[in-house]
């Protein structure tokens, strides 16, 4: 049966995309973007105290945490999640671990809390973690060699870095991602790509310094220096992506994708600057694409630097990939009054907003022709989560549609486990991955460090005394079963 989408001409399918979106989108309200029309004036900085409730789906209900997935979890691991569910029960607990953490021995960390977050020490351990995640039903996940020469470790050797990350997509994403497409039993559109994360504090010495003053001759040469480097394991992504579009022609979604990660917002012009160099080489348009830059949206520019990047993408020919994150930094920005939005709710409004505006862009085409090609919805918001479902999967446009292909649902490993437990069996979700650090012990370390600190709120959220008491029931019952 032909669906009424395939019959409509393109400008109607768009014209439709647009009136998607079931609230007004008032916070700033991409509004100079060059696709869409908004007959809604954007709202004052002044007003935002009074910002409307952000687009949500139609009558769901609120989901308690489910924490059916420790059934998939070894004992040592379950005791693993007593113990953190118990650190995170409390606020001061909490707070004691973070102080105390930097002092913990590593053989601890590595039994009780390594396995948990991070994927392993090299390649091969994070192949068996790419396995275990697909028994899960977890189908692809985007891996992260957690090595950056930035606060003061420049032990870092970006040759290294970039060989290391080079071998990870051809060693580890692009076999994993063909077993996956061969074995499932899965539609080959139905399997997300394979990701990459590339640290840009990773590819030069004295990072931190460089893309703060990429645009001054003192730092003109270190940039092109990290700009090179960030091309080369990119170039390995697009040859593997041209290679494998010829076995598997009717795949619409890439295969491997590089995503860059954001940095603090005093270095985020730099990281601006090296992403668009990236999606102009490598994101070509009416093809999939390659390369994924990171939003955050909790900065209070980030919706008119959505619509600018769309609008650069559109003037300079190429595609745009887009990664929305809420934000890492909250806890170590230095001038959060002026670049953070004032409150949570505003955060959660544009985040919502920017990835509703996001997949309506994609849903408004079959193919890959949209000027925002691809999307990662990275969050450990139940309800974010819930809204991209909602629109990606059961919307009027989704049915049929294979570019939903190009919308992919991410979760940090080890956190929002039930979050994405709810989106693969309940709402059967294909598009999900975790976000899978590995490397060196020193330096995932420090990854753990910041996890706590930066999302101490998610982890007592998604932990805290229920995971104890599931946790614990779960080993009875398997030792009494």
């Amino acid at each position: 049966m032909i669906s009424l989408r395939h019959a409509l001409p393109s400008s109607v399918v768009a014209a439709r995309a647009v009136a998607l979106r079931r609230q007004p989108v008032l916070l700033r309200c991409f509004h100079s973007s060059p696709d869409k029309k908004n007959n809604f004036a954007p709202v004052a900085e002044s007003q935002h105290q009074q910002a409307p409730v952000p687009p949500t789906p139609d009558a769901l209900p609120v989901r308690s945490p489910n924490f059916a997935y420790l059934k998939d979890f070894t004992a040592g691991e379950l005791l693993s999640f007593m113990m953190i569910g118990t650190v995170a029960s409390h606020k001061s607990l909490l707070n004691m671990a973070i102080k105390a953490f930097p002092y913990v021995p590593m053989p601890l960390i590595k039994a009780f809390v390594y396995n948990i977050y991070c994927g392993g020490e090299n390649i091969d351990e994070v192949k068996k973690t790419g396995a275990r995640l697909a028994k899960r039903g977890i189908n692809n996940m985007m891996i992260s060699l957690t090595i950056e020469a930035c606060n003061g470790n420049e032990n870092v050797n970006p040759d290294y870095i970039v060989e290391q990350t080079q071998h990870s997509v051809n060693e580890i994403l692009i076999p994993h991602t063909i077993s996956m497409l061969e074995t499932s039993g899965k539609d080959i559109n139905a399997i997300p790509p394979g990701y990459v994360a590339l640290k840009p504090t990773g590819f030069v010495k004295n990072a931190a310094a460089v893309l703060k003053n990429y645009n001054s001759p003192e730092y003109k040469e270190l940039f092109e220096d990290l700009v090179s480097k960030a091309s080369a394991v990119c170039q390995t992504i697009y040859d593997a992506n041209q290679r494998l579009a010829q076995l598997y022609p009717s795949r619409v979604a890439p295969f491997a994708v590089g995503v860059i990660d954001a940095e603090k917002h005093e270095l985020q012009n730099g990281v601006y600057e090296l992403q668009r160099r990236l999606y102009k080489k490598f994101n070509k348009v009416n093809s999939p694409v390659s390369v994924v830059g990171t939003l955050q949206m909790y900065l209070s520019e980030s919706s008119d630097l959505l619509a600018m990047e769309e609008k650069l993408a559109k003037e300079n020919n190429y595609r745009l990939g887009l990664k929305l994150v809420r934000g890492a930094y909250i806890h170590s920005e230095k001038n959060r009054d002026t670049v953070i939005h004032k409150t949570k709710e505003d955060t959660d409004m544009n985040y919502d907003q920017g990835i509703s505006y996001c997949i309506d862009s994609i849903l408004a085409h079959q193919g890959n022709e949209s000027v925002i090609g691809h999307l990662v919805v990275a969050s450990h918001n139940a309800e974010s989560m819930r809204l991209a479902t909602q629109k990606t999967y059961k919307s009027e446009f989704s049915i049929g549609n294979k570019n939903k292909a190009n919308i992919c649902l991410g979760q940090l490993l080890g956190m929002a486990d039930s979050v994405t437990y709810d989106l693969i069996k309940n709402d059967k979700v294909d598009n999900v991955i975790k976000y899978v650090p590995w490397g060196p012990p020193l330096e995932t370390k420090e990854y753990l460090l910041r996890r706590l600190e930066e999302n101490g709120d998610a982890v007592k959220n998604d932990n805290g005394f229920p995971l104890v008491r599931s946790a614990l029931s779960t080993m009875f019952k398997r030792l009494f079963a």
